[in-house]
């Protein structure tokens, strides 16, 4: 049963990485105006997780609390997997 640690640590590798990249995004929306292949790469790995989060929640006040909602959501998922699989 080694592969299930290595499949689990590499599950958590890939949420952390999701989730730094969605606050890279958030960061650059309020600092960047300009696209450039930085800010188009961070949109397309994180769009596929935001869309669907979006598309639930509405903008409230101008705000997208989407980047917020996938974080707990995320959160969430891998505290269902560890301990489904630890």
């Amino acid at each position: 049963m080694q592969t299930m640690p290595f499949l689990l640590q590499t599950f958590n590798i890939l949420v952390d990485l999701l989730t730094t990249l969605i606050f890279i995004r958030v960061v650059l929306s309020w600092l960047v105006r300009d696209k450039n292949a930085l800010t188009e790469f961070i949109v397309r790995c994180t769009e596929p997780i935001l869309a669907p989060v979006r598309r639930l929640l509405p903008i409230m006040g101008g705000m997208d609390f989407s980047p917020i909602a996938a974080y707990f959501i995320l959160s969430i998922l891998r505290q269902i997997i560890n301990q489904a699989f630890l």
